[in-house]
């Protein structure tokens, strides 16, 4: 089979940073979709689903009240993570000092007869973006088994190659990188790892689900005002990743985009990397690409689920995002390096469980996790109680505008770009001045750029 790239692919991973199942990168190739099989037989080829978490309930937690709904939740996550913890090598744990990090580990600690070994890393000379002071608190209230490996720009740079070119697609989750790093530390004294992934996406952990609840307030405003004042105020602010307020203002931008639209556009909108016109300018030497297939695929999850606008928002992740990114960065991330990372949260019980939770009780008064943190307060440092959602951020725009300024040269180059005739060059260029003129902070779409013509490189201009 000729190797040939799928341009509605192409769409999609500009789109989201990762290209969703069934889609590949390339053309005639499709994939599995998550709780597929694929069986041949007798010539013929037939795919089935042994498990989709689609209308799934557990009915008795659906009625149940609050107090009796954290006694279950307690029960079924606690069990999930005694049955990971099953192995005949060491089990550690990732430990970013977020709160689902921080419960898994408090929950091992319960079952584990000698201390847990945990592992964090951090960001040496970006203090923004480190998360050790919180993990080391929760490694203290603990008494784990504590390593933390401290990164520089120097250490991310030498890893790109490895971790770029490693991915048989584009993908452009940056976190990438460091998840590759600490699976390589973590590797040389355990075999198996548990995370704390799934977590946000059960119980409403990310800014963006707080912002469903702000749009109805907002929308609320004249429209005048909005289009007149507010916005034309947030649109002169300097956004970027590189500081508290201008990351502030970058928040507000990305909530403005999709605040004055209905559910499921405003929903696809603060999903998206690059905007439709923004893909259009890109894909201009490529006619024909679906511009609106990504925002399809988001639709038509936020439409299979019967229920609340919150847990609509969480299925169409867990369905989505989820397995094209997070745990395909994870899990790719680790396995270079020979190590296994498990996920309780992820658990079919677990799942089930927290879509039979109303979206009321997973988000309240502003605040994400608020069944979770409810139940597992015990197991928390106080520090943690009321922290807000930080993820693990990569100062992606920092790392460009210094010790990986090289790769836009380098990947970006306009003669490079006018002989593989895939992106147009000028509007590139534009993307880059911006950047580089501080006129604007699109560092992850230039990341983006950048992570596929690492790939590009390799998989269809080289030899593979």
């Amino acid at each position: 089979m000729e190797k040939r790239i799928d341009w509605q692919a192409l769409g999609l991973y500009l789109t989201f940073n990762y290209i969703p199942a069934p889609w590949s990168i390339f053309q005639g190739i499709r994939k599995l979709l998550p709780g597929q099989t694929l069986c041949f037989r007798g010539g013929s080829v037939r795919t089935d689903e042994y498990w989709n978490l689609g209308g799934k309930r557990d009915s008795a937690c659906g009625e149940a009240g609050l107090e009796e709904q954290k006694a279950l939740l307690f029960e079924t996550l606690d069990a999930a993570v005694q049955g990971h913890m099953v192995a005949d090598v060491p089990v550690g744990a990732f430990l970013s000092g977020g709160i689902d990090s921080s419960i898994i580990v408090g929950l091992m600690a319960r079952h584990s007869p000698r201390p847990v070994q945990t592992y964090t890393v951090g960001f040496a000379d970006m203090p923004l973006f480190d998360e050790r002071p919180y993990a080391r608190e929760v490694a203290r209230f603990h008494g784990t088994e504590h390593r933390e490996f401290a990164l520089t720009a120097r250490d991310v740079l030498e890893a790109v190659p490895a971790v770029l070119e490693s991915f048989d697609e584009p993908f452009a989750d940056s976190s990438a990188l460091p998840t590759y790093i600490v699976s390589r530390e973590t590797a040389r004294s355990v075999k198996v790892a548990l995370s704390g992934d799934g977590g946000d996406e059960l119980f409403a952990g990310y800014r963006m689900y707080t912002g469903e609840r702000w749009a109805s307030l907002y929308r609320l405003v004249p429209g005048v005002l909005r289009r007149c004042l507010i916005e034309p105020l947030a649109a002169a602010l300097p956004d970027s990743r590189e500081t508290l307020l201008t990351d502030y203002a970058r928040r507000v931008k990305k909530f403005l985009r999709g605040a004055g639209q209905p559910f499921e556009r405003r929903f696809c909108a603060w999903n998206e990397i690059f905007d439709r016109a923004a893909r259009e300018e890109l894909l201009r030497p490529c006619p024909g690409v679906c511009a609106d297939l990504g925002e399809a695929i988001l639709q038509e999850r936020l439409r299979e689920r019967d229920d609340d606008a919150v847990n609509r928002m969480l299925y169409a992740d867990v369905k989505e995002s989820l397995p094209g990114d997070m745990l395909k960065k994870v899990d790719h991330a680790s396995m270079l390096n020979s190590l296994e990372v498990r996920v309780p949260f992820l658990d079919h019980r677990v799942c089930e469980l927290a879509f039979s939770i109303s979206g009321g009780r997973k988000l309240r008064n502003g605040r994400g996790k608020f069944i979770l943190v409810e139940t597992f307060k015990e197991l928390l440092p106080p520090m943690l109680h009321n922290r807000p959602k930080w993820g693990f951020e990569m100062p992606v725009s920092a790392w460009l505008r210094n010790e990986l300024g090289g790769l836009i040269d380098e990947t970006l180059e306009a003669g490079r770009l006018r002989r593989q005739g895939i992106f147009d060059a000028r509007a590139v260029a534009r993307l880059v001045e911006d950047f580089r003129g501080r006129r604007r902070d699109p560092s992850w779409q230039i990341w983006n750029l950048v992570a596929f013509q690492v790939w590009h490189e390799k998989y269809m201009a080289g030899s593979v």
